[in-house]
């Protein structure tokens, strides 16, 4: 799949899934839908990795 093709999957499942569960639910509701819904369309993903950063102080 072109990055197009992925972006455009990725749309129509967070719509669908939006849809279906309608407005007013935890954010952990929606993703874990979401999450269910690509994996489902055959793609890979990890939910809330973790990034190391550091901040300096100017």
């Amino acid at each position: 799949m072109t990055a197009d093709e992925v972006a455009k999957d990725i749309v129509d499942a967070a719509i669908k899934v939006r849809r279906a569960l309608g407005p007013g639910l935890l954010e952990s509701a929606y993703q874990a839908c979401l999450a269910r819904e690509l994996r489902r369309r055959q793609h890979r993903l990890e939910c809330e990795v973790l990034c190391p950063c550091s901040l300096k102080e100017c």
